[in-house]
């Protein structure tokens, strides 16, 4: 397996006191499987969380057991989230959409002299098939999966992992094609999400009592509730945690200014892009359960750009640079204030076409939100509005 080379961060605000049950969770040795990703699908497609009951200490059972929707509990899916209660429905794979491979959609350019051009890649959630699909479609990738794109440049906005059935899938295919586009003149790099810190102190930190705020909590019973699946945890390798730590958590390309969650908790960090990218790398480094925590859950708020939220962005370009931010993190139905109580289920909420500018145009959000039957966007840049 080829690692990466490069270098390349969950929400405050009251939270939800409650205490968690776990079932044993014993990470087992890992067992090499060849092949770029075909062999790594799991066995099994199991897409709920494993082995966790919750209580509140309100005596109340959680939301999510009755089906309820983000428009029935508005709070936690604001710029207070709470990562101690499930973030999104988790689906089934065979629930999701499939992306069609568009045979008319242009290629990407063969090698040249200069930089081709800037794509960028929604949350991926571990639908390594849909991704695989998308990049084909277009041009990125060959039939075989192996990069195709010459000098083309690929920035994936993080979150890898959870939700969908092969999280590690997912991480060895970035890691390849940064391996092959680099031998081909051009570049794919990824973002740090805040499921990539998540999984991190789910296997650093497992049941390690955080503080949360409002009482305790650990980074295994917040995986275990968003999406956290088994089989990824078992096929997690040193290199792949190694890479997770190392990547960035913000970046500037052509005027866009790469992030993973729509939120100014950036500026908490650093008042430089270099400055949030050392200052999480350090954070990750001391490998302090609390600090990590505090990490996470700023970087799980969102939603800061919606609504009245140009002047959050004008506030992030101003410290970072840049005309535009792109994001991933918030899927555009939640955006759009359009999935109702159904959600989760086939055909419910609106149809993702493509990305979603807003804020004034000054913001572009490239979640589709595959784990709900939405759409894994793949995206040229600049976008026209």
């Amino acid at each position: 397996m080829v690692e990466g080379s490069m270098t390349q961060g969950a929400g405050q605000g009251p939270e939800v006191v409650r205490t968690a049950t776990l079932r044993d969770f014993r990470v087992p040795g890992y067992v090499h499987e060849t092949g770029p990703y075909a062999q790594n699908t799991p066995q099994g497609e199991g897409a709920g969380p494993v082995g966790e009951t919750a209580r509140y200490t309100s005596g109340e059972s959680s939301p999510y057991a009755s089906g309820g929707s983000p428009a029935e509990f508005p709070g936690e899916f604001s710029e207070g989230y709470t990562p101690t209660q499930r973030d999104l429905p988790v689906i089934h794979r065979g629930d999701t959409l499939q992306v069609a491979v568009d045979p008319t959609g242009a290629p990407a350019p063969a090698p040249g002299t200069g930089p081709g051009p800037l794509y960028v890649v929604g949350d991926v959630h571990g639908y390594l098939d849909q991704l695989v699909a998308a990049l084909q479609e277009k041009g990125l990738v060959d039939a075989t999966g192996n990069w195709s794109a010459g000098t083309s440049r690929l920035w994936f906005l993080g979150d890898f992992t959870d939700r969908g059935p092969d999280g590690i899938g997912v991480i060895d295919l970035v890691m390849r094609l940064s391996a092959e586009a680099a031998a081909a003149g051009g570049y794919c790099k990824a973002l740090m999400g805040n499921h990539e810190l998540l999984l991190l102190g789910a296997k650093r930190f497992g049941d390690t009592p955080v503080s949360s705020g409002a009482g305790t909590a650990t980074f295994q019973a917040a995986w275990l509730l968003n999406g956290g699946q088994k089989t990824d945890m078992d096929r997690l390798q040193d290199h792949h945690l190694q890479w997770m730590a190392r990547l960035d958590a913000m970046e500037l390309v052509d005027g866009h200014l790469l992030v993973h969650s729509d939120t100014t908790a950036y500026l908490d960090y650093g008042d430089s892009i270099e400055a949030v990218n050392d200052t999480v790398r350090e954070t990750l480094t001391r490998n302090d359960a609390d600090e990590c925590w505090d990490l996470f859950r700023k970087f799980t708020r969102r939603f800061a750009f919606r609504d009245d939220g140009a002047e959050a962005v004008h506030e992030l370009l101003g410290a970072y640079g840049g005309s535009r931010v792109v994001h991933g993190h918030s899927p555009i139905p939640y955006l759009l204030g359009e999935v109702g109580p159904e959600d989760g289920e086939a055909g419910a909420g609106p149809v993702v076409e493509g990305p979603h500018v807003y804020a004034d145009g000054l913001a572009i959000a490239m979640d589709g939100g595959v784990t709900m039957a939405g759409k894994l966007l793949v995206q040229q840049l600049p976008l026209d509005m």
